[in-house]
């Protein structure tokens, strides 16, 4: 199997300052491909979440050089996925926390990260960031960590009151700001002819699941200009609409 890949992000309607920040690699370890993504969208209402965002995505790409290639050699497993991420995440909570104590501001982040492998998927989510996989139906591989969430999984809110619900943004934790932070982890089986996608929540507000499967169809997306320019369209409607939050989107086509 093979991937193909794309990554946009757009400051939006009413921002200055564009707080999301997001990479994606695509790699290859004897002869086999692999993806690793991480995506993560900075407080809008916290001081520098520009810098908090930028280096959560630094400290995964630098466990992306440095652990990855160990981890493959000796081959990978869930337990070490999980007990690696949470320790970057853990880390960079305490460092922004300290920086922001320091410089007397306020900072955090979502983090939603990643791994794509030939036979499994490794997905870590904190706050309300999300992972998506599109196929024959778009489903949601992540599930937010927001007040709205709770609601619905308590049976206190409906999905569709959920949409409109002043407190939709309402995090139950982000890197930077909570005292702890604990992922939530997701591990499956990749599907070929697929399009994996992660995005912020500016992106997926004002689209539904199944207009993005319509913009990113995965066998129309054969190549990282189509993908790219479906995103754009994407991001120009969700414009159009009104989003007035920042907008970034990550993709990723499986084949062969």
């Amino acid at each position: 199997m093979r991937f193909l890949i794309s990554a946009g992000t757009d400051v939006g309607n009413v921002k200055s300052t564009n707080q999301d920040s997001v990479s994606v690699q695509l790699m290859e370890q004897g002869g086999r491909q692999l993806v690793f993504a991480v995506l993560c969208d900075g407080m809008g209402g916290l001081q520098k979440g520009e810098l908090a965002s930028a280096s959560v995505i630094y400290a995964f790409r630098g466990w992306c050089s440095r652990r990855l290639p160990i981890l493959l050699g000796n081959g990978l497993r869930d337990g070490d996925i999980r007990q690696d991420w949470s320790r970057v995440i853990t880390d960079c909570n305490e460092k922004i926390k300290a920086y922001g104590a320091e410089s007397g501001v306020r900072m955090g982040t979502t983090a939603t990260v990643l791994l794509l492998t030939q036979d499994r998927y490794y997905v870590a989510n904190v706050g309300d960031s999300r992972v998506y996989e599109l196929q024959t139906q778009a489903r949601q591989i992540t599930r937010d960590q927001t007040v709205v969430a709770r609601e619905i999984d308590w049976g206190l809110l409906t999905p569709e009151q959920a949409e409109t619900d002043p407190r939709r943004s309402v995090l139950l934790q982000c890197i930077g700001a909570s005292r702890e932070v604990y992922a939530e982890f997701f591990f499956g089986t990749p599907l070929r002819d697929a399009v994996y996608l992660l995005c912020s929540d500016g992106f997926r507000h004002k689209i539904t699941p199944m207009e993005m499967l319509s913009y990113l169809e995965p066998f129309r997306m054969d190549s990282p200009e189509k993908m790219g320019q479906s995103q754009q369209a994407l991001i120009r409607m969700i414009k159009e609409r009104n989003e007035r939050d920042n907008i970034t989107v990550a993709t990723i086509r499986t084949y062969g």
